[in-house]
């Protein structure tokens, strides 16, 4: 390497380490680093976001399972002062499986309404058209979760699974693994741009953790699409839409701003869940 490339170099560098962290992994299926705060894929796989005008894949049409806030097949329950602004929704479960939101039987008994919900709450054995309903929107559930998945990935393994600290762009990124945020990430694109987290494992978010949107990005249009359990740790903040093929845990105090999708339970400790906006 002759002297003006090494200066070159180091000037890269330099300006990674001031701009943020430089995200190491594989695109397209051959390995590599991106230099810089932010991984830009660059294969065909890339997609063309929302509506064809983003970057990153196309969206993943939730159907009827995007009017929940929550959506589980087994139980949602909340211990504490829980704060849920949306629908929520079990199926097939009962209403007897939500438990702790001090459930108020509309006198159609077509949903009930809790004090701790801005929304409606419905279960499987509510009166018509509530079980068809639900069965519709769990059905929509589990396609999101197989259009998910079945992605092809621009990213795989980056951070052999640990992605605290990283500036990420819109992009499909799989792990063989589970994924660890140990520390804040952030997601930089603009509200066109798309994103979807592709985890054979779980994801485990530490305390106070927060997965920050920048640049104009919507939660709306990141996809968490993960085969084992979700935990986010007590106080910590995640965004977008969770699709758990099995449970989601939100630890005392733990926020976000999207969807929780399980084919199984989702637990609520004195949280703040906000549906993404249109």
């Amino acid at each position: 390497m002759n002297r003006f490339n090494v200066k070159r170099s180091g000037a890269m560098v330099l300006a990674a380490m001031l701009l943020g962290t430089i995200v190491t992994g594989c695109g397209g299926g051959g390995s590599g680093a991106v230099l810089g705060s932010v991984a830009n894929p660059t294969t065909a796989g890339a997609g063309a976001g929302l509506g064809g005008i983003g970057k990153g894949p196309s969206p993943v049409v939730l159907g009827t399972a995007g009017g929940y806030v929550i959506l589980a097949k087994a139980a949602v329950s909340t211990t504490g002062v829980t704060v849920v602004t949306g629908n929520v929704g079990v199926s097939p479960a009962a209403a007897s499986f939500i438990t702790g939101f001090s459930l108020v039987a509309d006198a159609t008994n077509v949903f009930s309404t809790s004090p701790l919900v801005t929304g409606q709450l419905f279960a499987s054995d509510y009166t018509a058209p509530t079980p068809s309903n639900l069965t519709t929107s769990v059905s929509n559930m589990l396609t999101a979760y197989t259009d998910a998945a079945g992605r092809a990935p621009d990213y795989t393994e980056l951070g052999t699974g640990n992605i605290g600290g990283m500036v990420l762009a819109p992009a499909t990124y799989k792990w063989s693994t589970g994924v660890l945020i140990p520390t804040d990430v952030t997601l930089h694109g603009g509200p066109n741009d798309v994103w979807i987290f592709q985890v054979a494992q779980g994801i485990t978010q530490s305390s106070a953790a927060r997965v920050i949107l920048t640049g104009g990005a919507l939660p709306k249009n990141i996809f968490w699409q993960v085969f084992g359990a979700v935990d986010i740790g007590t106080t910590a903040h995640m965004e977008g839409v969770i699709l758990s093929q099995t449970s989601i845990n939100m630890r005392t105090g733990a926020s976000a701003n999207g969807r929780l999708l399980a084919q199984t339970a989702v637990t609520l400790d004195a949280n703040a869940l906000t549906q993404p906006a249109p």
